[in-house]
């Protein structure tokens, strides 16, 4: 094993920033216009002989199911990119498009369909690509497509199934999903025909108008597999040089598209494995053959012959699937934090005066939670990087660069980091969508302007949670006269407790967004905002048109023998007083999902507690993104956060919670970030079967803090129908359904829009 000292000094910050003042001052980024105006980021650059308009860029995030079967971009995929062209971006990037089909069995479906968009089937598939490309320019936008050679061992393993056909990789190596399957080594033959697809697939990207290619050399896609020696451990053939695949491909596309056409290419300076996971890469089975990946200094050279081979510019970060918190940046990871890497990348090559064929410098496009004008503009003019790439961002607010262009920053809706609609949605087959802007995905069937109601009606909306804040809003905005009822102190419901760590300062942005945009609501008198409960008989004596129920969840407590003797709170009476905590150091925390994960962590970095969370199912935070279950279970395991999963809490007693475990050999690690927890429907028959054997445990505890959930509070809206209340009343939220920022906002919306 070797170390990468720059890498591992990264790595070792990921966690440990919120620890103190000095790294919360440099992590925590806010929605500020200190720097307007931003001169840096609207300044133009070229790119071989395409001229960008700022240097802003939309990142590549999958266009899964934004597409026919067949695999030509839908009206779906287009009002999305179109979206984003009119919002003022210079580049749009488009998600993985494969160049592999026939060769990687990951990527196809049944019937050899498809859930990516293709460009190597037909014209009637080249048609899509088309309108794309010609909708985008419209907007004075410009756009290139991301090119995958495939995914390789990061595949669908289903294809075993489905196809009778093993996953593919570049030696052979564990599947990510289920490491028990193997993917076969693909021959030199396979690659070379991967090859020549690419050349055909830019040159048909350059006829249909598009204005570059991309090629995804990063993450541990099949690019990275056959280029990181990590993946790449062939002795024999013209791809045991893990620099060569990568070279031949690049010199393919620069062969077909000629001098002129823009190629970009991204990469991982490092995959980080062994500084991420040190002595454990030796017993985990799915990461002990990934050893000897690429040092940064390895990734440089190899980056400097691409630039010879034909590469005009990249973009860098850091990470693989196996800690997938790197290459998709979760909630809990500081701001801007891959611009080091950039701006290593960017010094070493104007210190060695590195230039394309065209005789430019190569730009260098810093990536990682840049979604804050004001960072986004110093890492300009510090000269950290030569562009800023926006995914998340972009996602949550189309309209980042106008806005930030006019100085309207506090009129940006930020992103939270949640990845529950960018990503958990189509890994549970759905398309790319947002928690927090009910639009995206649903640009080809939602107006962009909502219509003027035919109807002014009076609402009563109860609750100023996420779901309720945001339904009055937009119907507001079309005009309906909305009483907005909330019994607390301050709008934001839960997300008062959850924008408390300093970790979830993204989510702390978007609670004072909603703030600000209701209070001018109420100050031009749009909204007219009660500060206190709403009852049945007030409801009913104002006679609204429509009432709709926000007002979320109960919190669960656990009827346990010999509560009275345990000092309790609910997890997020204590985040909002931490006060409560007072001398307490060893807390036990009851419930291992989303809230009690990111509470053990507060407690643990900030607190200095020791930390014990108990979880009655098999994995902590069941359900959540990959990204920011790896991060914080990760990190919790490094500053000495205790997790008992498969375990039910028996009673208190006086200092001590007494549990019962199961400590059988097959009761998953409760600490594996490496692998994933598979989506519901897909069943995993290899997976080992858990037995029954129980052991008890008294564990140590001054406090224990209980973060079960909390079951949705309906009894208002159905006391509402039985007293028929007003002619139509609706319960959205939490109150509904328990769940997330997600759900709310989306029916929110959707509900508003249509009054």
């Amino acid at each position: 094993m070797k170390n990468d000292l720059f890498v591992q000094e990264l790595i070792d910050s990921y966690g440990n920033w919120v620890s103190t003042e000095e790294g919360k001052q440099s992590g925590i980024a806010r929605m500020t216009d200190n720097l307007y105006p931003y001169d840096s980021i609207f300044s133009p650059i070229r790119v071989n002989k395409l001229t960008l308009k700022n240097r802003l860029m939309m990142a590549p995030m999958g266009n899964i199911d934004m597409c026919e079967e067949t695999g030509r971009p839908n009206d779906k995929m287009q009002q999305y990119f179109f979206a984003r062209a009119k919002g003022g971006t210079a580049l749009l990037a488009t998600g993985l498009i494969p160049i592999s089909h026939g060769i990687d069995n990951s990527i196809a479906e049944k019937g050899n369909l498809s859930y990516f968009p293709r460009i190597d089937r037909s014209r009637t598939v080249l048609v899509g690509w088309r309108d794309l490309a010609q909708g985008v320019h419209s907007y004075g936008s410009r756009i290139v497509i991301q090119l995958t050679p495939g995914l390789g061992r990061v595949g669908n393993p289903q294809c075993l199934v489905n196809q009778h056909k093993f996953p593919g990789s570049a030696s052979f190596n564990p599947n990510f999903y289920i490491p028990e399957v193997p993917c076969l080594r693909f021959s030199d033959g396979s690659l070379k025909k991967i090859i020549k697809n690419g050349g055909q697939a830019a040159a048909d990207a350059k006829v249909c108008g598009l204005d570059g290619v991309y090629l995804h050399g990063h993450e541990g896609y099949l690019l990275d597999q056959v280029t990181n020696p990590a993946f790449n451990r062939r002795k024999l053939g013209r791809y045991a040089d893990w620099q060569r695949f990568g070279i031949d491909l690049i010199e393919e596309i620069r062969r077909r598209v000629g001098p002129d056409y823009p190629i970009m290419y991204r990469i991982d300076l490092s995959l980080a494995l062994e500084e991420t996971y040190g002595e454990d890469m030796k017993k985990a089975k799915s990461l002990k053959k990934f050893t000897d990946g690429r040092s940064s200094a390895d990734t440089i050279a190899y980056m400097k012959n691409l630039v010879k081979a034909g590469v005009d510019m990249f973009d860098v970060d850091l990470g693989c699937y196996d800690n997938w918190w790197l290459p998709h940046p979760s909630a809990g990871m500081p701001a801007g934090c891959f611009l080091k890497v950039a701006k290593l990348v960017k010094d070493d090559f104007e210190k060695n005066n590195v230039l394309s064929n065209a005789g430019l410098k190569v730009p260098i496009v810093a990536v990682g939670k840049l979604g804050y004008p004001d960072l986004a503009e110093k890492a300009l003019r510090d000269g950290m990087c030569d562009m800023i790439m926006l995914g998340r961002p972009l996602l949550a607010d189309p309209e980042w660069p106008n806005k930030a262009y006019a100085g309207d920053v506090s009129a940006i809706r930020p992103c939270i980091g949640c990845q529950e609609g960018c990503i958990n949605e189509f890994v549970d087959g759905g398309h790319p969508q947002c928690a927090v802007n009910a639009r995206t995905g649903f640009e080809d069937t939602i107006p962009e302007i909502p219509s003027i109601p035919e109807n002014i009606k009076n609402i009563a909306v109860i609750g100023a949670g996420p779901a309720g804040m945001n339904f009055a809003l937009t119907a507001s905005a079309r005009g309906h006269k909305i009483d907005l009822y909330e019994a607390g102190d301050k709008v934001g419901g839960k997300m008062i407790a959850g924008s408390v760590p300093a970790g979830k300062y993204d989510f702390d942005n978007y609670r004072v967004y909603m703030e600000v945009q209701i209070n001018k609501a109420i100050e031009n008198k749009q909204i007219n905002f009660i500060n206190k409960a709403a009852d049945v008989q007030t409801l009913k004596e104002k006679k609204y048109d429509t009432i709709v129920t926000a007002i979320g969840t109960k919190g669960m407590n656990l009827r346990i023998p010999g509560i009275e003797q345990m000092k309790c709170v609910q997890a997020t009476d204590l985040l909002v007083k931490p006060e409560l905590l007072g001398d307490a150091k060893d807390i036990v925390i009851i419930g291992g999902g989303v809230v009690g994960c990111e509470t053990g962590y507060w407690l643990s970095y900030e607190k200095n507690c020791n930390v014990t969370i108990v979880e009655m199912i098999p994995y902590f935070m069941d359900g959540a993104c990959t990204a920011n279950r790896g991060h914080l279970i990760h990190y919790m395991k490094r500053n000495g956060v205790r997790l008992i999963n498969m375990a039910k809490v028996e009673s208190f007693s006086q200092g001590a919670v007494n549990i019962k475990k199961n400590v059988h050999k097959n009761v998953p690690d409760p600490y594996n970030t490496w692998q994933p927890i598979l989506p519901k429907n897909i069943p995993n028959p290899l997976a080992p079967k858990v037995g029954q054997e129980y052991e008890d445990e008294a564990i140590k505890a001054d406090m224990v803090v209980f973060a079960m959930g909390g079951r949705a509070d309906d009894s208002l809206y159905f006391e509402l129908l039985k007293q028929h209340c007003a002619p139509e009343i609706y319960n959205i939220g939490d109150s509904f359904a328990g769940g997330r920022v997600l759900e709310a906002n989306r029916a929110a919306y959707r509900l508003a829009i249509k009054l």
